[in-house]
């Protein structure tokens, strides 16, 4: 039994323009209980705005939220992985690189995202049901 970046994305996730104020960008990320938006520019999601960007470009430089725009605080070294990747090889360059959120791909359509929040979740479920079919298999009746 394969697990797959497919099989685990995330399919709730923001998407907002880069030119979105860094404090309009948080009033949404706040509502809808998100530490992280893709930031889109020319239709195309070029970049990431985490709570990390928030913390280190705009509190720690005392510079005012509604004058930032995402595009100049997102980090746009995004990751991303087809779905077909599997989950083991994934977590595995999660935890190399010290990455924390994936974006998932077919394509050019962005089939959700992956965080470290999600891989351990699933790799919970993906245990507890590989242990219940062992404990199944070698029941004697």
């Amino acid at each position: 039994m394969v697990l797959y970046a497919k099989d685990i994305a995330e399919t709730d996730f923001i998407i907002l323009p880069g030119e979105k104020s860094a404090l309009e960008a948080a009033k949404i990320m706040a509502e809808k209980k998100h530490g992280y938006a893709l930031v889109s520019s020319d239709g195309r999601v070029s970049g990431i705005v985490t709570e990390w960007d928030y913390l280190s470009k705009v509190i720690a430089k005392e510079k005012s939220p509604s004058s930032v725009l995402l595009r100049d605080i997102m980090a746009k070294n995004l990751y991303t992985v087809p779905g077909t990747e599997g989950i083991d090889s994934l977590s595995k360059m999660m935890a190399e690189r010290g990455i924390r959120r994936v974006v998932v791909m077919d394509g050019d359509k962005i089939l959700g995202v992956i965080t470290s929040k999600t891989i351990l979740k699933r790799l919970d479920d993906y245990v507890n049901r590989v242990s219940s079919q062992i404990a199944r298999l070698q029941s004697p009746f």
